[in-house]
């Protein structure tokens, strides 16, 4: 190693790399970002929003470009993917594909800038995505001092919230939705359903597509390891929800669910389990499974023009408005 070359002590591949000296040099995945607005192509308008200054904790909010004040439509918070430890809120990829949901759906969205690692170790994204919760919740009761975004206030049917999100996004819409049942945001909020994509659930046992692709399998092992280096490992209840010490789904405070896999992810057969033990416990509503035949890892983020991801949308507007 030459004089002028720092050591690396954790090569996250492709990623980023972490230097002995505690420098972090990112090289894919957060370089990009794009600015709110409105979306000429889709007629959506988005804003950022603070949340907690402290933290730097903030929103990217989107709803139609056409709605009216009073106009209410149903609200989805939706959080990002990314391992915990990649994009934003601002990323183009996302910033595409929500405008693209939220035309479908015609429904109001707060997509989540939670704080990643390694910068922010867990559980920082968790703190901070049921942090921008309780500040949703605030709003329902605007009129008594409650919260004062007005695109909230004026636009938002908080009688149909929903959580949403893909990849670790999903993973936490998992974790709050059984938090919700012994926290005050339940009194303010009733959460009628949860759209989890591609969802992010893990374990130290290889099952399905994991045990014939051993690459794919060592290399997400890596990932959940170096943002939660904790003893358990890949059995962590946070990211095995059928592990020990994990929280029975029937808690799970929503009367719906939909789980969306892709054939081709390595995480298909963990969304599908999710599903199946949901199914067979004594949660008292509703869940689907859709299968996305060709498809891998949130590629309706990587391509949302694709017919699959257009097929996507729709069944995700459909949810979102189910009566």
């Amino acid at each position: 190693m030459g004089s002028g070359q720092k050591e690396v002590a954790r090569d996250v591949f492709p990623y980023l790399k972490v230097y002995t000296d505690g420098t972090i040099e990112r090289l894919a995945g957060t370089t990009e970002v794009v600015p709110a607005g409105l979306d000429p192509e889709t007629d959506v308008l988005s804003l950022d929003t603070v949340i907690l200054p402290e933290t730097g904790l903030s929103a990217r909010l989107y709803r139609p470009n056409s709605a009216k004040p009073g106009q209410k439509l149903p609200l989805v918070i939706y959080y990002h993917g990314g391992g915990f430890f990649l994009s934003s809120a601002a990323d183009p990829k996302y910033h595409n594909s929500l405008n693209k949901i939220v035309a479908a759906a015609n429904i109001v969205l707060v997509s989540v800038d939670y704080r990643i690692a390694p910068e922010s170790p867990l559980p920082a994204a968790y703190e901070d995505s049921w942090a921008a919760l309780e500040w949703v919740a605030s709003h329902p009761k605007a009129k008594q001092g409650g919260g004062n975004e007005a695109w909230l206030n004026d636009y938002v049917d908080f009688g149909r919230v929903f959580f949403a999100g893909d990849s670790c996004g999903a993973n936490m819409a998992h974790h709050f939705a059984l938090r919700l049942q012994d926290s005050k945001v339940s009194q303010q909020l009733k959460i009628q359903g949860i759209a989890m994509i591609h969802p992010y659930f893990w374990g130290k046992e290889a099952i399905g597509i994991e045990v014939s692709d051993h690459f794919r399998k060592t290399m997400v092992d890596g990932w959940w390891k170096f943002v939660c280096p904790s003893d358990q490992g890949c059995d962590d209840p946070l990211i095995n929800p059928f592990t020990d010490g994990s929280s029975g789904l029937e808690g799970l405070a929503c009367d719906r669910l939909i789980v969306i896999v892709a054939e081709r992810d390595i995480l298909r057969d963990r969304g599908k389990l999710y599903h199946e033990q949901l199914v067979k416990s004594k949660w008292q509503g509703t869940a689907e499974l859709v299968e996305i035949k060709g498809e891998d890892h949130v590629f309706h983020i990587m391509d949302p023009n694709c017919e699959n991801a257009k097929f996507m949308f729709k069944r995700l507007a459909s949810f979102f408005n189910r009566v």
